[in-house]
């Protein structure tokens, strides 16, 4: 398998929202032409219980099979069954994927809780974008026909964009999403303030200024990337203060959120920046959370 054929994974475990993570993987795969791999984690078990497990596990991936077979005729796709614990073993196959993707909650979290710790778990450590698929409903059921046709028609990709250079993966991802959804608008959501401004080197007590200053620090980011997809209409909105608030509100009308996350402190914990947390917890729609 080379790295342009990398499978999307979907993550399920019978919950509603793992059922509407799988429903947006297939159609995501279906889209970017690319091979499922549907996988379905059992958490460590006694001896005497794993056989029951496997069986379980055996009968979820045949009924997950089927439902794609019918939301996606002609999808290739496979199943896995690994015995750890969730965000460990998505973890280690986001290293061959292409995308990971999880259901807001269900993997192991509490009801009465926003997001799941598993798939922010995910999010924070996996090696490819992680997208975590945000129904907007607390309740447990699955989208009916006019709302799931209602998310099937919005169009705009929303992106959190950090005007430097760690930008570049974000953007890339961003790009890509927006134009494989035709008629679709990519919105550059950039927060900055005075001290960020003083920081790069911009104005340091002219708000009017530091704001074209960051406007002019976003197309320049995107001038290489708006020549290689010309067909993506490019909208750039500079917010003074945390972008995060823009861009919770954003993804209830977006077909995709797209945020950023640092490199190298997974293993303290560090892996979101506190706007792609509030933007990941929050959301009302789709997010991508992409390793910058």
């Amino acid at each position: 398998m080379t790295a342009d054929d990398l499978p999307v994974i979907a993550a399920v475990d019978g919950s509603a929202h793992s059922w509407e993570a799988l429903d947006w993987a297939a159609h995501e795969a279906v889209r970017s032409s690319l091979p499922l791999l549907i996988v379905h984690v059992r958490p460590p078990a006694r001896r005497t219980e794993e056989e029951k497990a496997l069986q379980q596990a055996e009968e979820l991936l045949a009924q997950a099979v089927l439902r794609v077979a019918r939301l996606t005729p002609g999808l290739s796709t496979s199943t896995l069954s690994p015995l750890d614990f969730p965000s460990a073993a998505l973890t280690s196959l986001s290293r061959d994927a292409s995308m990971v993707v999880v259901g807001s909650r269900g993997l192991g979290g509490f009801r009465s809780l926003a997001m799941g710790s598993d798939s922010l778990a995910t999010a924070s450590m996996a090696q490819c974008p992680v997208v975590v698929v945000h129904t907007g409903r607390t309740d447990g059921s699955e989208a009916g026909p006019a709302e799931e046709a209602g998310r099937a028609a919005l169009l705009d990709v929303v992106a959190g964009i950090a005007a430097d250079e760690s930008s570049g993966a974000v953007l890339d991802f961003a790009f890509e999403a927006a134009a494989s959804r035709p008629g679709a608008r990519l919105r550059l959501v950039h927060g900055w303030t005075m001290f960020s401004s003083m920081l790069s080197g911009g104005p340091v007590f002219d708000s009017e200024a530091a704001a074209d200053s960051a406007e002019r620090s976003l197309a320049e980011l995107t001038a290489g990337r708006e020549e290689k997809y010309p067909q993506v209409v490019v909208v750039r909105e500079p917010v003074r203060g945390s972008a995060a608030r823009m861009l919770v509100t954003a993804s209830a009308t977006a077909a995709l959120t797209v945020v950023g996350r640092r490199r190298g402190g997974e293993s303290l914990g560090l892996g979101l920046s506190p706007v792609a947390q509030t933007t990941v917890t929050h959301a009302l729609g789709p997010v991508a959370v992409v390793p910058a």
